[in-house]
């Protein structure tokens, strides 16, 4: 009997494969060869299922270090997660996903802002022939914060993302996230510790949790914030971050800010709302708070937007994402 021979292995009788799998590590294409390769961008009605234009298609989680600049000068060269779409129209298949990556290659030596966004934008919409062209950077931004009362400092990291769009009329907007760890002490809890202590003579502490507020401003065109600046606006408005380096007078100055500022998690977006509202720099913003009750088994969660019209509308559901 014949035998058979497989396609991807050698068979018994050593029958060779049909398909041969040898890697040629020392093949190098040259322009010739390249120009042979096919293209899915030539190919007439390869766009399966309905025809219509997809309205984001790229690539996610790219990640590369990148350089952002610190309000003092100083150079900070951060392990950055890209995700870059454009809009596809009906019909079209494959962008060549890979140019979003070379991209920012292209850039890797620039200092990274909202400018370079913008010329990554256009290139995008120009090379792919797209309408609607989107991007975001998401980066673990350190800051250095000193203590309340000791005189120590320490690093601390903040979740920053920077988004950018441009539509097919050229508009650009930008977008900053920026997200703030805090410490939130119950206000009914603090009234009925110091009820038992007076009444019954009962020592109790109010319940009081980690929590995070996470910011969206949308930044007036010509104008920026800085990241400290985003930083000192949370600050101002919540009084309670979470410390880095802390010894006992620290920790006790820490117990008597709460004290000072104990708050529910409306109280929060609303203290938010305030403060972000006073900066002129800032055309619209959406706040979403959460705080990690120690009460509950549940979260206490408040979300609140500027209210521009056409803006951010207070839609956040993902609360999951504001663990802490």
């Amino acid at each position: 009997m014949k035998k058979k021979p497989m396609y991807l292995h050698e068979t018994a009788g050593g029958v060779p494969a049909l398909v041969s799998r040898r890697h040629d590590a020392k093949f190098r294409p040259d322009a010739a060869y390249r120009a042979t390769l096919p293209d899915m961008m030539e190919a007439v009605n390869a766009a399966e299922g309905a025809r219509v234009p997809v309205q984001q298609v790229g690539c996610a989680n790219f990640r590369l270090p990148l350089k952002f600049r610190a309000a003092n000068g100083k150079l900070h060269t951060l392990e950055t997660s890209v995700t870059g779409t454009v809009s596809l129209q009906a019909g079209l298949k494959g962008i060549n996903m890979g140019r979003i990556m070379r991209s920012f290659y292209e850039h890797e030596d620039e200092v990274f802002t909202f400018e370079v966004l913008r010329k990554l934008l256009r290139k995008y919409q120009r090379k792919i022939d797209a309408f609607n062209a989107r991007l975001r950077l998401a980066f673990s931004y350190p800051m250095l914060q000193p203590s309340l009362r000791s005189g120590l400092a320490g690093w601390q990291y903040y979740r920053v993302a920077f988004e950018a769009t441009m539509d097919r009329a050229g508009k650009f907007r930008r977008v900053i996230e920026f997200d703030f760890v805090y410490s939130s002490t119950c206000p009914c809890s603090a009234e009925l510790a110091e009820h038992a202590r007076e009444t019954r003579g009962v020592y109790a502490t109010p319940h009081a949790q980690r929590s995070k507020a996470r910011v969206r401003i949308e930044l007036v065109a010509g104008r920026t914030v800085s990241l400290e600046e985003l930083q000192q606006h949370c600050a101002n408005a919540l009084k309670t971050e979470t410390q880095v380096m802390v010894k006992r007078e620290d920790e006790q100055a820490f117990a008597e800010l709460n004290g000072a500022n104990i708050k529910f998690v409306e109280d929060a977006a609303r203290l938010l709302y305030r403060e972000l509202a006073g900066d002129k720099r800032i055309v619209d913003f959406e706040v979403a708070c959460s705080h990690l009750e120690s009460l509950h088994s549940h979260d206490a969660v408040s979300v609140i937007c500027k209210g521009v019209k056409g803006g951010f509308t207070a839609d956040f559901m993902d609360f999951g994402s504001l663990l802490c």
